[in-house]
């Protein structure tokens, strides 16, 4: 018997890695996060399988139902949100079943940052822009942030900025940012990234929170940084027809003959 830890996805059905979907069909008993994780997903469990929300539970009763499971020697599907490497609390409920000798394995998902820049068609790395994102997210009633991870800190490195779990602070994030980034620098709020009802909003720093509807209070990812403009005069030498790559040599005297692949 193994408890699968797997990342579902940002909301689209459809976004889930074809390991995730298999395990879920292979596994008796599923676990999912139903305040984030569609039904949609819950499609994919075989016929007579126990399904349950973990939304309303504690990890107490989380970990009874692995147990459970565990007796009658049956496969658990605990699925989560986005990607399980950031944000899931997956750590504390592998520790408790770990400890009791049950088996886990973890299936990564498509995080939501991903999900959003799908979304809004861009990339948030640009030569000489950008060549950094930072996940990062406000302090909050689950988990305050570490003195050294303060918004100002990120901001001085001029990386694109993912900031989770913040949307209702966007007024303090937005006056915490501009001294870094100026206010006319690209903003977007992206609310329920790949959800049928996702929503788009785009401005700068300086005019955002004016353009917010009142109905976005969660599940919104915010994006900063002037990458987000898609604008650069610098180009990648990646694609250039100079570039000396593995599948397609130049000459010696190629000026990015000693570049290292990319």
């Amino acid at each position: 018997m193994t408890v699968h830890f797997i990342g579902a996805g940002p909301g689209a059905a459809d976004l889930i890695t074809l390991r995730g979907r298999d395990l879920i069909a292979a596994c008796p008993v599923c676990l999912y996060a139903g305040s984030l994780v569609p039904e949609a997903v819950l499609a994919h469990c075989p016929e007579g399988a126990r399904i349950v929300n973990t939304a309303p539970l504690d990890l107490d009763a989380i970990v009874a139902e692995c147990i459970s499971a565990q007796k009658a020697g049956l496969d658990v599907a605990r699925l989560h949100s986005g990607d399980l490497s950031v944000w899931s609390a997956m750590g504390e409920q592998m520790a408790r079943l770990k400890a009791l000798g049950i088996p886990v394995t973890v299936t990564p998902g498509v995080p939501a940052f991903a999900a959003a820049a799908a979304a809004l068609e861009c990339e948030l790395t640009l030569p000489g822009v950008a060549q950094s994102v930072v996940l990062t997210r406000t302090s909050g009633r689950a988990s305050a942030m570490p003195e050294g991870e303060r918004l100002a800190n990120f901001a001085a490195t001029g990386a694109t900025l993912a900031i989770h779990l913040s949307i209702h602070r966007l007024e303090d994030v937005v006056a915490e940012l501009v001294p870094f980034y100026g206010a006319d620098c690209p903003v977007a709020v992206v609310f329920r990234a790949s959800w049928p009802d996702e929503q788009i909003l785009r401005g700068t720093l300086a005019d955002i929170a004016g353009r917010m509807d009142a109905g976005i209070n969660r599940t919104a990812l915010i994006l900063v940084g002037p990458a987000l403009a898609g604008e650069t005069e610098v180009r990648s030498a990646l694609y250039s027809a100079e570039y000396d790559r593995r599948y397609r040599p130049q000459s010696a005297e190629s000026p990015f003959s000693s570049l290292e692949e990319e």
